[in-house]
């Protein structure tokens, strides 16, 4: 074989597409490795606000327009989505156990669980 064929064979590219990068060459020293996230403060230094129209939302103006679906109903003993409601106490529930636990509470702890969604009824 000729020399030149020879020295050609034993060159390999630096860089292999199979082979897995480590991590100090994919980042060299000094350099960052992941996502830098921006807080709120450093937002609003950065952007001009004042150009802004004062309807539309942005960060300053969180403000927003009512949604237009209804709002989610929440059991009121668990947290879950409540199909249900217990016209005796108007508490809602999601499931049968939780309307047992409603049947048998208080009604000291109804009233408290009613202020907690401001839905107070004065129960005689």
């Amino acid at each position: 074989m000729e020399p030149e064929v020879v020295e050609a064979e034993l060159v390999l590219p630096s860089y292999l597409s199979f082979k897995k990068v480590q991590m100090y060459e994919k980042y060299p020293k000094g350099q960052s490795r992941g996502r830098h996230w921006k807080h709120l403060k450093q937002i609003i230094q950065a952007e001009n606000y004042q150009n802004y129209p004062p309807e539309e939302p942005n960060y300053v103006n969180i403000e927003s327009p009512p949604s237009m679906h209804p709002c989610k109903k929440i059991c009121d003993i668990t947290g879950f989505e409540a199909p249900y409601y217990d016209p005796r106490t108007n508490l809602r529930y999601a499931n049968t156990e939780v309307f047992k636990i409603i049947r048998s509470l208080p009604n000291e702890y109804v009233q408290r669980y009613l202020a907690l969604r401001n839905a107070q009824v004065v129960l005689k």
